[in-house]
């Protein structure tokens, strides 16, 4: 905020400033390899924060994804003009996300892809190409008969599975350091 305040550009309630000089250099170099820029804004439904170990744990997350398409063209060469337009962009995107937070949706049409089965037949050939020797695995420890073996097999799995968990519980945002957050004091 005072970084927009000391260069005189309107603050964004949403997003950080642009890196203006970063993204005129990335244009230049794209200029002649690439026809346009992809502009996209996601956004999780009634505020959710998706985990890792809550995807693990097979809980669903809906989310909006606003994707536009910008041609090379429309964006000007001049360091000074690209800075300009980058900032009136995230102006418009700090528009989008304040629609989107008071009706839940982006502004304009509403684009459902359709499925497609190319994804289910992808899923079912990693599935049966990795499952197989699992299967097998499986099969050779059932027929082996000793339940000493078969109940080391299946503590070795819990605790491998228990342990996942836990180094993935350990990367969750709230187990962060307060460091930075002028809203907790810290404690020497």
């Amino acid at each position: 905020m005072q970084v927009a305040e000391s260069k005189g550009l309107p603050k964004l309630k949403y997003h950080l400033l642009p890196r203006t000089k970063g993204f005129w250099v990335t244009v230049q170099n794209l200029r002649g390899n690439a026809a346009a820029v992809y502009d996209s804004t996601l956004n999780f439904r009634n505020n959710e924060t998706p985990t890792l170990l809550g995807i693990l744990n097979g809980k669903k997350y809906h989310a909006d994804l606003y994707v536009r398409r910008i041609p090379l063209d429309l964006i000007p060469e001049d360091e000074a003009e690209c800075a300009a337009w980058l900032h009136k962009l995230y102006q418009e995107k700090d528009s989008f996300q304040e629609h989107y937070t008071q009706t839940g949706r982006f502004p304009g049409p509403i684009v459902s892809p359709s499925r497609r089965p190319w994804a289910l037949i992808n899923w079912l050939f990693w599935a049966c190409l990795l499952l197989y020797p699992l299967g097998l695995l499986f099969a050779q420890l059932i027929s082996s008969g000793s339940v000493l073996t078969i109940l080391a097999s299946v503590a070795l799995c819990t605790a491998a599975s228990l342990g996942v968990r836990w180094m993935i519980g350990q990367t969750e945002i709230d187990r962060g350091s307060s460091y930075g957050n002028k809203e907790v004091p810290l404690n020497n």
